[in-house]
């Protein structure tokens, strides 16, 4: 069965930095584009960043850039998202996905259940 897990969501004080993972089984991803998606109550699931299996290309939303940062581990099978400077905004349920081909939410092939990340002001 092919999984992908996320670890590492809680609660924050804004200003401050939390650290995921998602990690994969029941196949490599080696060969995927990795991304991470976010859903705020409320809202609908948004974008956040992606990074390519092809040369390690990384994409972020523009709410997101110079405070996250995307890394994956293919030994491992793992994603990270690394987040800094967070805002309230930032709290959301975060999802990561994993496709073959394309880097929007709709090429993804795979999810994890998602990480709740809640930022208090």
């Amino acid at each position: 069965q092919v999984q992908l897990v996320e670890f590492g969501g809680g609660l924050v004080q804004a200003g401050g930095s939390l650290s995921l993972s998602c990690v994969g089984s029941g196949r490599t991803f080696s060969r995927y584009n990795m991304a991470w998606f976010r859903q705020a109550p409320g809202k609908e699931r948004e974008f956040v960043g992606v990074i390519t299996w092809i040369d390690g290309g990384t994409y972020y939303t523009d709410s997101v850039k110079g405070r996250f940062t995307i890394s994956r581990d293919n030994v491992k099978n793992t994603l990270y998202l690394q987040m800094n400077s967070l805002k309230p905004e930032d709290t959301a349920v975060y999802y990561c996905a994993a496709g073959a081909a394309g880097v929007d939410s709709r090429a993804m092939d795979y999810w994890g259940r998602g990480t709740l990340v809640t930022v208090s002001s």
